[in-house]
């Protein structure tokens, strides 16, 4: 399946995309990892991007297309695709589409994960982060420290990062409503769009999802 993965901040598109390809048996292609890949091997895109961020600068979209564009020729991407945070905007949608026709091939599914905006609020705003260890992860609702403000691994401090904060929280929601949010009406004019909650327990959203999709697989 070729897989198209969508859903405001805080909406658990990380988790559940990793978990979707691995079941699908399909690979996980997301601009993040494409960044520091790029950046890491020192490819003329990798660089290209470098100079745009290090400028302070947004990356152009042709540059992020390109990048898509060598990972999804990957011979492992030959039976199919989960692609996360790409396209981001519509012009990068129409680019993909694009691309796909140039190789004949086409997308199975936008999969849109839904959550309320007070619920993304509350779960971003809640994080709190281990000083001496960033992958010591606190929630203050769903996995509280056993005392306010120290670690349970190692004791040290939690904080909440500034891109955490509630009113940081609701500009990112701001831009994606802007910017993210069109592809959805876009794909919908393809019959594309699959919506399911992205509300309780990770496996059970994981379940979700995999039946909408199989449901969709089975209905083209």
């Amino acid at each position: 399946m070729r897989i198209v993965l969508v859903g405001p901040p805080g909406a658990g598109k990380g988790t559940q995309a990793v978990r979707l390809a691995e079941k699908l048996r399909i690979p996980h292609i997301s601009t993040g990892d494409l960044f520091r890949a790029n950046i890491s091997r020192q490819t003329e895109l990798g660089k290209l991007a470098k100079s745009y961020m290090d400028a302070g600068n947004l990356v152009p979209d042709e540059v992020t297309i390109g990048m898509a564009k060598d990972r999804m020729e990957q011979p492992d991407a030959e039976g199919g695709f989960l692609l996360d945070g790409f396209p981001r905007n519509v012009s990068q949608a129409e680019a993909l589409d694009r691309l796909l026709q140039e190789e004949s091939m086409q997308l199975d599914a936008v999969l849109d994960l839904e959550v309320p905006e007070d619920e993304v609020v509350k779960r971003i705003a809640g994080r709190r982060i281990c000083r001496n260890d960033s992958s010591h992860v606190f929630h203050v609702t769903y996995s509280p420290p056993k005392q306010e403000g120290v670690c349970d691994v190692c004791g040290g401090e939690l904080y909440q990062r500034d891109d955490d904060s509630e009113d940081t929280v609701r500009k990112r929601l701001e831009v994606y409503h802007s910017q993210t949010e069109p592809i959805i009406d876009y794909y919908k004019a393809q019959g594309l769009v699959v919506t399911i909650s992205s509300l309780g327990p990770v496996e059970e959203i994981t379940q979700r999802a995999l039946g909408a999709l199989k449901r969709e697989d089975a209905a083209q």
